[in-house]
C-alpha cells in the first residue's frame, strides 16, 4: 500500500478533549477511527477511549496482514466496543453509561469500507468533489431528508447536537456500513468529529483539499474551523488519508508498507492535552490522572470482548 496520512485532535474552547483519533496499518490493511465522546453525558472521553483503543487492538490482532471481511470487522468491533463501554459502566457502578459517536474505515486491496454511529463523519473526496459521505444519525439530518432544512443550515440549527444513535446507549447501536468503494489515485478519505465539519461544511472541505496536500491542507482547515467557531469551538478531530497508486513526487510525504512483515503493525492514537485545570470526576469529566487510572479497567473491558 502507498498512502499519505495525517491526524490531529484539538481541545478547541472546551475544558477537556473528549475526542479520540487513531489509525493503524499492517502491510495490506489500514484502519482509521474517530470517536467523539458525548459531552452531555459523564465520562464521554472514557467511551471514546474504549472505542478507539478497542478497535485499534482488534485490528492488530486480526490484520495479519489482511482482514477476511473488512466490513464485517467494522460491524463486529463497533458492536463489541459498545458492549465494552456498557460493561465498564457496570463495573464502575456509574449512574450513567458513557456515550460516544464513532466513524471508522478500513482500506484493503485498494478498496475502502466504512461504518459510523452518530454524527462523526467520513468524506470520500475525489477531484475536489464529495464522492460520498456518511449520513448523520441526528434530528437535523432527518429534517434535511424530509426537505425541511438545507444541509448548509445544519451547523446553525439549535438541534444540531441532538443525535439518536450512539455507542453506550441503552439499546445496541444501529451501525451504517458502506462497503467496497474502489479508490483511485489521489482519492482522500477524511474522518472527523462535528467540531470539524460543523463550522466548515462539505463544499469548503472538498474544495480546500482539491489541490492541497492533506499534510498542509488539513491543518489549515482545522485552523479555519477553530477560527469560525470562536470561543465556543468544540473539540476538533480529524484523520485523513490520500491513496496513491504510485509515488508521483518526493517520497517523504508518502508511506509505503511494501517492506513490512506479515505480522508487523504501526499504530498512532492522538488526543489533545487540556489547557485549563481539570475538574474532579464529579464535575463531568476525568482528570488526566483519572484517565490513566482507568486505562487498566478499560483494558479489562476490552479483553472480555476480544476473541
Amino acid at each position: 500500500m502507498k498512502f499519505s496520512i495525517y491526524q490531529e485532535s484539538r481541545i478547541g474552547g472546551r475544558k477537556s478533549n473528549q475526542d479520540r483519533v487513531a489509525y493503524c496499518y499492517s502491510r495490506d490493511a489500514l484502519l482509521m477511527v474517530v470517536a467523539d465522546g458525548m459531552g452531555g453525558h459523564l465520562y464521554g472521553e472514557i467511551a471514546a477511549q474504549v472505542t478507539a483503543q478497542f478497535m485499534a487492538e482488534a485490528f492488530q490482532r486480526a490484520a495479519n496482514p489482511s482482514l477476511p471481511d473488512p466490513a464485517q470487522f467494522l460491524v463486529n468491533t463497533i458492536t463489541d466496543a459498545h458492549q465494552a463501554i456498557v460493561d465498564y459502566a457496570r463495573v464502575r457502578a456509574l449512574a450513567e453509561t458513557p456515550r460516544t459517536t464513532c466513524v471508522a474505515a478500513i482500506v484493503q486491496d485498494g478498496v475502502a469500507s466504512w461504518a459510523h454511529v452518530g454524527d462523526s463523519r467520513l468524506y470520500h473526496l475525489r477531484e475536489g468533489q464529495v464522492s460520498g459521505r456518511t449520513k448523520d444519525h441526528s434530528r437535523v439530518q432527518l429534517l434535511v431528508d424530509l426537505g425541511r432544512l438545507r444541509e448548509e443550515a445544519i451547523a446553525a440549527h439549535p438541534d444540531r447536537n441532538k443525535i439518536f444513535n450512539c455507542l453506550g446507549q441503552s439499546t445496541p447501536p444501529k451501525i451504517d456500513v458502506t462497503g467496497h468503494q474502489i479508490l483511485r489515485h489521489g482519492d482522500t478519505l477524511l474522518l472527523c468529529s462535528d467540531g470539524f465539519w460543523g463550522p466548515l461544511g462539505s463544499r469548503t472541505i472538498a474544495e480546500s483539499l482539491r489541490d492541497e496536500d492533506i499534510l498542509q491542507g488539513v491543518p489549515q482547515l482545522i485552523d479555519l474551523a477553530e477560527s469560525r467557531a470562536g470561543r465556543d469551538s468544540d473539540n476538533i478531530s480529524v484523520v485523513a488519508m490520500t491513496w496513491a497508486e504510485e509515488f508521483t513526487d518526493a517520497q517523504g510525504r508518502w508511506i509505503s508498507t511494501v517492506a513490512m512483515g506479515a505480522h508487523d503493525h504501526t499504530a498512532q492514537m492522538s488526543t489533545s492535552a487540556r489547557t485549563a485545570a481539570p475538574e474532579s470526576a464529579g464535575g463531568g469529566f476525568l482528570s488526566d490522572d483519572e484517565i490513566e487510572q482507568a486505562i487498566e479497567e478499560i483494558r479489562n473491558a476490552i479483553r472480555k470482548h476480544s476473541v
